[in-house]
């Protein structure tokens, strides 16, 4: 691990560069993969929601900033949880985690149909759908994945989009286009906090990218200081666009939301864009939306499957998962398996789905945050010092705050996605009591990389352990 013979990636990257690599992550343009949802929800509130959200995250990426410091390995909340609570906690964590990563592929594929379909309305909206689920694990098994040049085009695309659509907006609202006050956006509405705070639940997703400033720690000039700052600014900024492009949306366009149709609520980005900018504009945002889908549905393809690779390798699932394509090298069986459970998205609604992205990732979040305080202030073995108030602040009360408004958000969702939710952590469980013979033999690790290193190694590597980038 310390051979100095092997090569090294650069450290270039200082506070800045990790920030700006955070932001882009949390693409702007994932405000309309849920404008309509949360505006219903809201009852036009989307900013107000997205405000919450935001406050909300920053507590948790102070969280993720502290378990980095203390274990910077791959596997994220799982590793956090289990090593703060154990293996059983830890494979919770990690198997509620899965929920997220399966529904995000099937999200990806669903909007592809959706907006599609607004182009081409003779085409019914399930067939893009299944083209790009079919097209995606093709891709998977052959082992293909996007280049990072064509990725860096797809964001500065949705950079100049959002840029125009900002300034439309506004000019159309400036214009006396909209009899709405610009702080009216950020009320509670007739629904109260309370239809905030669901909306604000949902928005959970668009943070889910918010801990990937962890993977540059070989390539970042202080690893162990900048990427724990780097993460909440990047929350911060990101945050920040996401406010802006709905407060925009907010003042350009208020239909009432209660009327329009489940489709047209799915498509609302669609329709707002369309009004502020004509048909041109529109089918600019159409194809930009759609390539980026794409990308971001072949990505989280790849990643889910490789995860269910490694927990079948472990042992956690069936063994055939770890089953690898003979020529190409990849895992054939779990691709097949994420595209036959994103067939659902076929039947499923699209609130529905990203409903279940926010459990999964709320869950996640909760835990990192109660993770802070048993590490810190109760860890292993107890404490050899006594605890400073600054310790306390940073490591009690403010990941409590965090894991407060956490589960108010969690709490916030839909009934129904507590019962889909519910029924997945059983299931969980009772993979845990199969491989542990009824609880009486540990819980298997879940592998989510092949050389992470132990804590005692952690420890002593200090700032110059490399975070696996392959995360």
């Amino acid at each position: 691990m310390s051979d100095s013979s092997q090569p090294h990636l650069k450290r270039a990257l200082g506070l800045t560069g990790l920030t700006l690599f955070g932001v882009t992550y949390m693409t702007v343009i994932t405000v309309f993969t849920t404008y309509g949802i949360v505006n219903q929800v809201t009852d036009g509130h989307l900013p107000a929601a997205y405000v919450v959200a935001v406050v909300t995250m920053l507590f948790t990426a102070a969280s993720y900033g502290a378990m980095v410091r203390r274990y910077p390995v791959a596997g994220s909340a799982y590793t956090y949880s289990q090593q703060s609570f154990g293996g059983a906690a830890g494979f919770l964590t990690g198997w509620v985690m899965l929920l997220d990563y399966l529904f995000i592929p099937m999200i990806n594929f669903m909007l592809i149909g959706i907006y599609l379909n607004t182009q081409f309305p003779a085409i019914p909206a399930w067939i893009f759908t299944l083209a790009a689920l079919l097209i995606v694990l093709l891709f998977n098994v052959l082992g293909i994945t996007l280049v990072n040049r064509a990725n860096m085009v797809i964001i500065a695309l949705s950079v100049v989009l959002v840029v125009l659509f900002m300034v439309l907006a506004f000019k159309h609202s400036l214009g006396g286009n909209t009899e709405i006050s610009l702080i009216e956006p950020f009320t509670f509405g007739e629904g109260g906090i309370g239809a905030v705070a669901s909306g604000a639940a949902i928005l959970a997703l668009s943070f889910l990218g918010f801990d990937a400033v962890s993977t540059l720690s070989e390539e970042a000039k202080r690893p162990r200081k900048d990427i724990p700052r780097a993460i909440v600014l990047a929350t911060m900024v990101g945050g920040l666009f996401f406010i802006l492009v709905s407060w925009a949306g907010a003042m350009a366009y208020q239909p009432d939301w209660e009327s329009l149709t489940a489709g047209e609520v799915d498509a609302a980005g669609v329709t707002v864009m369309n009004n502020i900018g004509g048909e041109a504009f529109t089918a600019f945002f159409v194809a930009v939306y759609v390539v980026g889908a794409f990308g971001s549905g072949m990505t989280g393809q790849v990643s889910v499957s490789r995860i269910l690779y490694a927990m079948g390798r472990d042992g956690m699932l069936p063994k055939p998962l770890s089953r690898l394509h003979r020529r190409f090298g990849t895992p054939i069986v779990a691709a097949v398996t994420v595209s036959v459970f994103a067939l659902s998205s076929l039947f499923l609604s699209l609130d529905t789905v990203a409903f279940m992205i926010s459990f999964g990732a709320l869950a996640a979040f909760a835990m990192v945050n109660l993770s802070v305080i048993r590490t810190y202030l109760f860890p292993k073995g107890g404490r050899k010092q006594p605890l400073t108030a600054r310790e306390i602040l940073t490591h009690g009360v403010a990941p409590l705050i965090g894991f407060g408004l956490t589960i108010w958000l969690w709490t916030s969702l839909e009934p129904g996605t507590w019962l889909v939710g519910g029924i997945w952590l059983v299931v969980g469980v009772i993979i845990i009591a199969i491989v542990t013979g009824g609880f009486k033999r540990p819980v298997p690790k879940m592998d989510f990389s092949e050389n992470d290193p132990t804590t005692e190694q952690i420890d002593q590597l200090g700032e110059e352990y490399p975070i696996d980038p392959r995360r």
